[in-house]
């Protein structure tokens, strides 16, 4: 018996990354699982190399989740196709950086579209599913950027927010049997963290080496280390936990 067992979940962002590693666990431990991306050939590829169990279901879905009919539709095909919902990871981001004097009206407006304005729509359109079953989990993914970081100004903003809406999220459907929380990673080895290695003209190796060396566990994370997070949030054993935010940084956060 695995702990997601006849259970739906939707996360987004998921075609790759945290988000594809999330929904990866998800699947090992008996769910179905939508996976949502702007990219939609990119959600129907991973969604068919999920390691389902026996009777459990995937579906790719292209949506972009700053649009709220895309995001409508996103979330009553799933409940139309896996048959229901009832956890919903808000993993879908961007970066836009630089220097607060460098940066554009639209590399801001991009970043709080895609984190802030995602997660609102999509938790929206997931909490009538789960106020009318009087059940649901929702993680959103924050970051330790939140506590600012230079060159960042437009993505600490957003995932700060996200700390905010958690908890206002905990205090609003708590009534309803739903649980909000936040996952806030440190450096973890992606695509993403792999293209700030180029940019900064460091090798991928020497930058994830420099990450390593400046938390407390001296390694860097992997997608696993955030979808383990995540899993433990959208159990039953974390029913008590609500508008939290848990920094999964390898202390980072300690030292800093």
């Amino acid at each position: 018996m695995g702990r997601f067992d006849g259970r739906v979940a939707v996360v987004t962002g998921a075609a790759r990354g945290i988000g594809f590693g999330t929904a990866v666990r998800f699947a090992e431990e008996g769910a179905s699982v939508a996976i949502v991306d702007l990219d939609e050939a990119a959600a129907v590829d991973a969604a068919g190399r999920l390691p389902l169990v026996e009777g459990a279901r995937a579906v790719g879905i292209g949506c972009d989740v700053s649009d709220a009919a895309a995001v409508d539709a996103a979330v009553a095909r799933t409940v139309a196709e896996l048959g229901g919902l009832h956890i919903l990871v808000n993993n879908a981001g961007i970066t836009r950086d630089n220097l607060l004097f460098k940066m554009s009206e639209l590399d801001w407006d991009l970043v709080m579209n895609v984190h802030l304005k995602g997660a609102f729509l999509m938790t929206k359109a997931a909490q009538a599913h789960f106020v009318e079953q009087k059940y649901g989990k929702v993680v959103c993914l924050s970051s330790v950027s939140a506590l600012g970081n230079r060159g960042q100004a437009n993505y600490s903003a957003a995932k700060m927010g996200i700390q905010g809406f958690v908890r206002t999220l905990g205090i609003e459907l708590g009534r309803y049997g739903v649980n909000a929380n936040a996952v806030a990673p440190g450096f973890i080895a992606s695509e993403m963290t792999d293209a700030t290695a180029t940019r900064v003209g460091m090798s991928v190796e020497d930058f994830r080496a420099a990450a390593a060396d400046r938390n407390p566990v001296k390694r860097v994370g992997f997608p696993e280390d955030i979808a383990a997070a995540v899993a433990f949030l959208c159990s039953d054993e974390s029913s008590y936990i609500t508008g939290q935010t848990i920094y999964v940084d390898g202390g980072a956060k300690l030292v800093s």
